[in-house]
């Protein structure tokens, strides 16, 4: 009688299919959310802005800037080190632990509202609060069977050349990330990318929608509306500022007018057709944040000014500000053009940066925005330049496009490198093992 062997079952193998697709998917997914994030760094500036004073985390302010520059540092290059199987243990344990934090604040942010756009894919895709709860439960599921079965699929790159990946995949998308921040988005998903014209939104825009501030004696007083407006003859109130209403719904488009049509006030007049209908060309000075541009851009500023209005360019600026603040900047920086008021998302809308600068011509195309701490101050001393001169050699679509064929040459390279010499070690390993051992009588 043969003595009864026991034998452990074989370990559950899952299906390799199976395996790739998830990794590449999950992957994907990370990867177009950091190079969203990446590209317009301004945008998860303030994104995070937003989400710091929801959770009355004030003190991490200062920090917002890193927290966007980290966030899209680390989604990308654990997104790419994911889809090609680097660090195959490690990879899906990181991106599980930042899920296991991001998923509960989305389901907070899908319960209050407290953020209306989550912002996971910047300004190129708008997800509802409860669909990025949804996503992002679906990415928790993902990873907990990468966890699992990630490691039974090799890799694309050898152990040896992994940490070259991540690292040239740090250079490309840090790279993509600072010249976003310190000029402007090499990829534009706002409304007005270069090329696209400026419309009023004057014809669309409801009085109701807005909500005017007045003081009188220390105390701010909101109205709703032009009619509930206080007698202007009145010298006990003050005009403060004047916003858009949280609750308002969006505007509806005409056929010829589109959604992110801007608005310019100057107090409670509306001057957007009037500023729109100069008919030259216009550099327009962009300031989201007024109490923090510093005063020592009014020199740039004036001397920009000087500059295009010696060429017949018209010029003026647009802040999101009081009327105290505006009055406040017209003092400290001797500003001899017009500046006016729009709401602070209106302005961020048109250009990255604080402060920052927009060139339309005089049908309202766009045809160069920038910061304004990226204009060479020589151009503007140099009598031969035009206005389209001070773009300097800045093209968002060449610079991107060189940028990416770089990094993916160099991840092409190193595949060729890496797996040609352990290929090459292969076979002259298999050559010596085949070649004929010399015998006793021949030694």
């Amino acid at each position: 009688m043969q003595p009864v062997c026991f034998t452990a079952s074989p370990r559950f193998q899952a299906p390799r299919l199976i395996t790739l697709l998830m990794r590449l998917v999950v992957g994907g997914v990370f990867i177009f959310s950091g190079f969203v994030k990446a590209v317009d760094t301004w945008g998860g500036y303030y994104k995070i802005t937003e989400y710091v004073q929801a959770l009355g985390w004030e003190s991490l302010l200062p920090m917002a800037v890193f927290l966007a520059f980290a966030v899209a540092m680390v989604e990308f290059v654990l997104g790419v080190l994911l889809a090609v199987g680097a660090y195959r243990r490690m990879v899906p344990a990181v991106l599980l632990a930042l899920m296991v934090v991001l998923t509960p604040l989305t389901l907070w942010l899908a319960v209050t509202n407290a953020v209306p756009d989550c912002g996971c894919f910047g300004e190129a895709l708008h997800m509802s609060n409860w669909a990025t709860f949804g996503k992002n439960v679906l990415l928790v599921l993902a990873l907990v069977y990468l966890l699992r079965y990630n490691k039974d699929l090799p890799s694309v790159y050898g152990p040896a050349v992994q940490w070259i990946v991540a690292l040239w995949t740090f250079a490309f998308i840090i790279a993509v990330a600072v010249i976003g921040y310190s000029t402007q988005p090499l990829i534009d998903y706002r409304p007005y990318a270069i090329g696209t014209q400026l419309v009023a939104a004057t014809p669309q825009v409801e009085e109701e929608d807005y909500v005017f501030v007045y003081e009188r004696d220390g105390v701010q007083h909101e109205f709703y509306g032009l009619d509930s407006l206080p007698d202007d003859d009145d010298p006990a109130w003050t005009f403060v500022q004047r916003y858009r209403r949280p609750s308002a719904a969006a505007p509806q488009p005409a056929d010829s007018v589109p959604q992110a049509a801007v608005a310019f006030f100057d107090g409670t007049l509306d001057v957007t057709a009037q500023l729109l209908g100069e008919p030259r060309p216009k550099v327009i000075l962009l300031m989201p944040d007024l109490p923090r541009v510093g005063i020592a851009y009014s020199f740039v500023i004036n001397e920009l000014a000087d500059f295009c209005e010696a060429r017949d360019v018209a010029v003026w600026a647009v802040a999101a500000g009081s009327d105290a603040e505006l009055a406040h900047w017209n003092d400290i920086a001797m500003a001899h053009y017009p500046i006016y008021q729009a709401d602070d998302s209106e302005v961020k809308m048109l250009a990255r940066g604080n402060a920052a600068v927009m060139y339309v011509d005089a049908r309202n195309v766009v045809q160069w925005k920038r910061t304004l701490a990226s204009i060479n101050p020589s151009l503007l001393d140099n009598a031969q330049n035009d206005v389209m001169r001070l773009n300097g050699r800045f093209d968002p679509d060449s610079i991107m496009m060189r940028l990416f064929t770089l990094y993916m040459v160099g991840l092409a390279l190193l595949l060729i490198v890496n797996r040609g010499s352990l290929a090459l070690w292969r076979l002259a390993h298999r050559g010596r093992k085949a070649a004929p051992q010399p015998s006793e009588e021949q030694s």
